[in-house]
Parts: structure tokens; sequence; C-alpha cells
């Protein structure tokens, strides 16, 4: 579906000039129209938040299809933006289900959706797992990654907040600080669950043999470039 029909799809007919106007001017379609299907739920998104990827609907995906049989599950997602894979969670496994983001913002927008798909979710304003005091079995987190010297689209870089795209050592940084910490917040029987730049696999991997007892799977995308870590109790 191109962006105009898209528009033409999701816009009332009497706010479609208007829309494409702004579409000309580089806005993204998804702000213009307020709101992007992830697996399955509507989800409202703004300026204030990221744009969900299908590639962290595969994460999602992939997630659900190792735990689905568990049964009360402690999850929380790290650095939760829209809320969108906290909702998807909430929705498809059993169990409780914890969300983060430093961002009030982002925060205000995820509390909305998780009301809008009727799921019970327990919000923290805070740095990834400062605000939390309890140990969980799935850890998730689709965390800012684009190092700052890294070429990105202009589309994502003059419209989406940068607080969710950009990392410090080489996009690493949010990666170490999760794991460095992890360790009093996990579970025996855990799952740490990561989206990832495509280069960033080994470094990773890397980081979580450092920090843990643990056996790491990197999976690959739809376009066949590494993007999801499985790091597991070994």
């Amino acid at each position: 579906m191109t962006d105009i029909e898209y528009l033409k799809k999701y816009l009332d007919s009497d706010k479609l000039e208007e829309g494409i106007i702004k579409l000309n001017q580089g806005i993204p379609v998804q702000y213009i129209v307020g709101n992007v299907e992830f697996y399955g739920n509507i989800i409202e998104v703004n300026e204030d938040v990221l744009i969900p990827r299908f590639e962290t609907e595969e994460l999602v995906d992939r997630v659900i299809k190792k735990l689905k049989n568990k049964k009360k599950l402690d999850i929380v997602d790290l650095g939760t933006g829209s809320g969108c894979i906290a909702i998807s969670l909430a929705k498809n496994l059993n169990g409780n289900v914890d969300a983060v983001d430093i961002s009030k913002k982002a925060l205000e927008v995820a509390k909305k959706n998780a009301i809008n798909n009727n799921v019970d979710i327990n919000f923290y304003l805070g740095d990834m797992l400062n605000p939390l005091n309890k140990k969980y079995n799935l850890i998730i987190s689709n965390p800012p990654y684009i190092a700052y010297d890294e070429e990105i689209m202009d589309i994502v870089k003059n419209n989406e907040p940068h607080l969710a795209l950009f990392a410090d050592k080489e996009g690493l940084y949010y990666y170490e600080q999760i794991l460095k910490n992890v360790k009093s917040y996990l579970k025996d029987n855990y799952l740490i669950a990561f989206e990832i730049g495509y280069k960033q696999g080994k470094k990773i991997e890397s980081l979580a043999h450092r920090y843990l007892s643990c056996k790491v799977t990197i999976e690959k995308d739809l376009s066949s470039k590494d993007r999801y870590i499985f790091i597991e109790n070994s």
C-alpha cells in the first residue's frame, strides 16, 4: 500500500487534502493518520513515540511462540514507547506485564493505548531497569540502538524522537546497561529478548556472556539481517 492509499484508507475525506500536504512536507504517514496496526492491535502514535516497525512485530511473534505454553509469567518491556510490545504480549501470553519508559510523554501514549486495547499493564517512569524491584521471566526491549554518526533516512531523523533512536557506545549503551544490571531482576528460568542493529549481534553476545552465565541465540529478520538476540539461562 502506498502512502497516498494509506491516507485514503484511514483519513476522513475532509482531512485528506491536509494529509497529503503534510505527506509532501515529509511527515510520516503514521503520524498524519495518528495510528498504526501492530500485531492485530490499533496503536496510536504521535511525535513523542517511535513508529512501530515490522521487525518489532516479528520480535513479538517469536517471543510469543517461545513462551505461549508458559503460565503466570512476569514480563517487562523496557523502553516501551507506544506500548505496542507490552500490549501484544499482555494479549497473547499468560502473566503480569510491566512497562518502563524514560519519557513521560511516551508513557501517556502507552497508557492510552493500553486502555484502548483493553489490557492491564503496570507502567513505570524511569530509565530501563531502574524503577523496578522484582524478578522477571521475560525482559524484552527494543532500545535506542542507532550510533550517533550512523546514516539514517531523513523522514526518520527529522520526525521521530531522537531519545528513542540514538545511543552512545556505537549504539550499544542500553544493551550494556541492561545486561550489566539485570542479574538481580531475573527469575531462575528467564528469557531476555532484544531487537538489535544488524551489525551488533556479536558485540551484544559478548556483553551477555560477560555479565551472565547464559545461552545466546542470534536470529535474522525477514531480510536475512541479524535483528534479534535471545538470551536464556544455560
